[in-house]
């Protein structure tokens, strides 16, 4: 081995080792779009699958595999397809899209081909003719967005030379909330062949019932998908789109879903269903589509998310429910202002959206709470121009509540929050000894077993016993710590 190469992997590996002592130890991770994996799913993902493949996809009736050596994997997918579904109630579960804006693109490339499922020789491929979704200014999730994963799946408007893109009319007083009056005249104007709900600034559901209700009777009856990426570990509590009338449900597994970083497309499109081949046309697009290698590391880690998700949903779900809603009033308490309305709690998710704009813009008090050991980010609000002059603070509690806080700690983390905000007061250190209080991760297996299991894996990777034991003690040395 070089000296050079020591030296730079010592230099690497003593940095990284810092930003995790930082971001697991020293500060509180309040961004919503985020997680940290329990230390045996975060085990499971350098386990052998993550440097193998397993492409495969359906012919004839029979799923085809081209590898040799993945039958262990093959099992994996299968329980994980198990456990996903059992999470969601649904029937079908495509696991091998490895973002939740790739989940959305492969719903978007199985939409135009099954729209295209009857065309005869010599008529041109066409694209979505319209598509309904959230304003991407008014918190509509960019991955739905033509400047997103929808690009190049929907037709120009020849008068506008843009997407024919109708985004769903707020409410006046409250532009977190969908006014569903204009709605009916919208989808007969435009008759979108798409519509798609979610959003990245999520406070309140979205109106899934009241809209299927709407297009019930429409000949051709639009498909109704819900990306559900920043609320996915909430599915049920918060909101169950395919009980309400969703045909799909897409999202990533690694904001509220206590996954690694990868997504998924959920459904009811079993055989016999009106859907089955816009079902099979989505799985295509997963793989040969637009994936190969899928990343099998980390879908052995989701297997095991899924079974934390599932031991742990409702205890997890309405801890993470009561803790946002419990952060909003006291930050209200303090003089930080709240987006929503205080009649709904500011929130029915882990998002709580605060107003900075008297106090400097966002990307500043965003900077100066995370020189503070509190990490969030900048967001532009309804009313703002530009994300370039944000003016709020965009939070999530399901991080932390992951770690053990509670609605009372929260109210302690808002008094921090405002004596940064609103004083400008440097509490770094003091916010770094309340985290302290913060370090056991819940809502998976207790430490001593999941030290124990993680040994046995490093064991079995690196088979050199002495590796797998001191890894061990040192590990059960820093949890102790």
């Amino acid at each position: 081995m070089s000296r050079s190469l020591e030296q730079d992997a010592r230099a690497l590996v003593n940095s990284t080792v810092e930003n995790n002592l930082w971001r697991q130890r020293r500060s509180f991770n309040l961004i919503p779009s985020e997680t940290t994996p329990s230390l045996l799913v975060k085990m499971l993902e350098i386990s052998d699958p993550a440097g193998r493949y397993a492409e495969h996809r359906t012919m004839k009736g029979k799923e085809v595999y081209f590898y040799q050596g993945i039958d262990f994997i093959q099992d994996i997918e299968e329980r994980a397809r198990a456990e996903v579904n059992r999470f969601f109630g649904s029937s079908e579960a495509e696991l091998r899209t490895i973002s939740g804006q790739m989940a959305n693109e492969v719903v978007f490339k199985g939409m135009t081909r099954f729209l295209n499922r009857g065309r005869g020789p010599g008529v041109p491929f066409r694209r979505l003719r319209a598509v309904m979704n959230n304003d991407l200014n008014l918190g509509g999730h960019l991955s739905s967005q033509p400047m997103g994963a929808l690009f190049n799946f929907v037709e120009m408007d020849p008068e506008t030379g843009k997407e024919t893109v109708v985004n769903f009319p707020v409410q006046k007083d409250n532009p977190y909330r969908t006014d569903t009056g204009p709605i009916p005249d919208l989808l007969a104007k435009h008759k979108p062949e798409l519509i798609v709900f979610g959003k990245s600034m999520f406070i309140y559901p979205e109106p899934v019932a009241e809209v299927a209700e709407m297009i019930k009777d429409m000949d051709p009856r639009p498909v109704v998908m819900y990306d559900m990426a920043h609320v996915l570990g909430l599915y049920g509590a918060f909101q169950e789109p395919l009980a309400e009338g969703a045909d799909l449900v897409t999202g990533s597994t690694h904001k509220t879903f206590f996954g690694p970083q990868r997504g998924v497309v959920v459904s009811h499109m079993d055989k016999g269903t009106p859907f089955r081949h816009l079902w099979i046309e989505i799985r295509g697009r997963a793989f040969p589509g637009s994936t190969s290698n899928h990343h099998l590391g980390t879908l052995l880690g989701l297997l095991l998310a899924a079974m934390e998700m599932n031991a742990f949903k409702a205890e997890y779900q309405n801890q993470v429910r009561r803790n946002a809603k419990a952060f909003a009033a006291a930050l209200v308490e303090r003089g930080i202002d709240v987006e929503g309305s205080p009649a709904d709690g500011y929130t029915e998710t882990h998002q709580v959206l605060v107003r900075v704009r008297k106090y400097g813009d966002g990307a500043t008090i965003a900077r100066r709470l995370e020189e503070n050991n509190i990490v969030t980010n900048y967001q532009a609000l309804p009313d703002d121009e530009t994300f370039l002059d944000a003016s709020g603070i965009r939070t999530g509690v399901q991080e932390m509540t992951r770690f053990g806080m509670k609605e009372k700690d929260f109210d302690r983390l808002a008094e921090l929050f405002a004596d940064v905000v609103i004083r400008n007061k440097n509490v770094g250190e003091e916010v770094t000894r309340y985290r302290r209080e913060f370090l056991t991760m819940r809502y998976c297996l207790e430490p001593e077993t999941s030290l124990a299991l993680a040994a046995e894996i490093l064991g079995s990777v690196f088979p050199q016993s002495e590796y797998a034991k001191t890894f061990a003690e040192n590990l059960a040395v820093s949890a102790n710590g």
